[in-house]
């Protein structure tokens, strides 16, 4: 969320950011600086009124002891006026703030300068690629096919229990997930990521903390009797374990990876782009979050963006790197970088890890502050894919099926224990 002070002080920074992303209710922002002005016009006559109540009790006492029971009764009515006054105001300010609250919520936070303009994934910027990329050539197979050729997913069974989007994995299906997990929390504790367990379900406070609330609820799998989210993914408790914590200058930077289910309801996902592990509504997800000082979280995102790379080169796969236009850009984040897997049976390029810099837009709904030479400051949060699952499993399938089987990379045979699926 993007505090109402930096919209007036940077108003044509923040129109020029938003028009990076194609927003169109660019009238918000001044609709919110008219709401702050009322609060503030309303906080300034509650502040004045509640004085004056004040100065005009201590009289009474004053005109009780003297024995001017009169004047005292008559001030006793001026402090009535003036508590039924304040009850008003203190209504109005609330509603103001309320106001104010909501239209914030609506505002999504200003692109980095470093950020194209632009509306769709086709103006995102290819800023690295491993290998020039091809198709595997006649008789290749999709995942799907291989994961049932090879008795590794079932899908329809996954249909039977649950419904589309919740696979079942068997055998070495089951073992390659469990090792790709392993290596990746590995990979993050050997780069200094200190591992957390957290729960798999939060609460609403914990959804508006982290942006997932009010813009993506109706991804959101809700429990209506205990009022709780199933996460979307780890990014989500982890960031919330700092929420109301004032940190010390030498607790920075911190450093948390997690592994958990996701679950996302994907409203409205059909068609073959959604085919096997494509899009799926359960999945496993390994997860990076920092906390950082304003002026090295994009340095600490640049770290991360090489990190996630040396997980892909680890992998052997060809992947490339892309820096999101502003309208491509979640509603949340700063910048982010999108990586991309090649599809070798598919032939086309699928998404496995996003790397995001918040800025303050996260640390200012979960109150997430900082103190360094007796200031205080908000933080700033990035997050990333180290790695997701799904489709990191179809990439690996499909771009080393052999006439022999499945060949696995050397790195993930030291977790699996088998270096083919025959």
């Amino acid at each position: 969320m993007l505090q109402v002070n930096f919209l007036r002080e940077n108003k044509e920074r923040v129109l020029e950011g938003l028009g990076k992303r194609g927003f169109k209710q660019i009238d918000l922002v001044d609709k919110a600086i008219s709401f702050d002005d009322d609060r503030k016009k309303y906080q300034f006559e509650l502040d004045q009124n509640l004085s004056e109540m004040n100065k005009i009790s201590k009289e009474i006492g004053l005109l009780m002891r003297e024995g001017k029971n009169e004047e005292a009764e008559s001030a006793k009515s001026k402090t009535a006026e003036f508590k039924e006054n304040s009850q008003d105001l203190q209504q109005k300010l609330k509603d103001a703030e309320a106001k104010l609250l909501d239209v914030l919520y609506q505002i999504p936070n200003v692109p980095y300068e470093k950020v194209k303009a632009g509306t769709t994934a086709e103006e995102n910027e290819i800023i690295y690629q491993s290998h020039d990329v091809e198709g595997l050539g006649e008789g290749a197979i999709p995942h799907w096919e291989l994961a049932k050729k090879y008795n590794l997913i079932d899908f329809e069974l996954g249909v039977k229990i649950a419904g589309a989007g919740f696979p079942v994995y068997f055998g070495k299906g089951a073992k390659l997930q469990r090792a790709l997990v392993q290596y990746f929390l590995d990979k993050n504790v050997d780069a200094g990521y200190l591992e957390v367990n957290p729960p798999h379900v939060v609460n609403e406070a914990s959804g508006y903390g982290t942006g997932q609330l009010p813009d993506k609820e109706g991804q959101m799998y809700y429990i209506n009797e205990d009022k709780l989210f199933l996460i979307p993914t780890a990014e989500v408790p982890v960031t919330n374990l700092y929420r109301d914590v004032l940190l010390d200058e030498k607790d920075l930077p911190i450093k948390n990876t997690a592994f958990s289910q996701c679950y996302r309801r994907e409203a409205g996902s059909y068609g073959a782009h959604v085919r096997g592990l494509n899009r799926l509504h359960q999945f496993e997800k390994v997860e990076i979050v920092r906390l950082e000082r304003p002026e090295n979280s994009y340095a600490a995102l640049e770290g991360m963006v090489e990190h996630v790379k040396s997980i892909l080169v680890d992998l052997e796969l060809p992947f490339r790197i892309l820096r999101l236009c502003g309208g491509d850009t979640g509603f949340a984040a700063a910048m982010t970088y999108d990586f991309e897997v090649w599809s070798a049976a598919q032939e086309k390029w699928l998404e496995v890890s996003s790397v995001s810099n918040f800025e303050t837009f996260q640390a200012t709904r979960l109150k997430c502050r900082f103190k360094s030479e007796g200031k205080t400051q908000l933080v700033h949060t990035l997050n990333g894919s180290a790695m997701a699952l799904p489709r990191i499993m179809a990439a690996l399938l499909e771009n080393n099926q052999t006439a022999e089987g499945i060949r696995i990379p050397a790195k993930i045979a030291e977790y699996s224990k088998f270096d083919l699926i025959n």
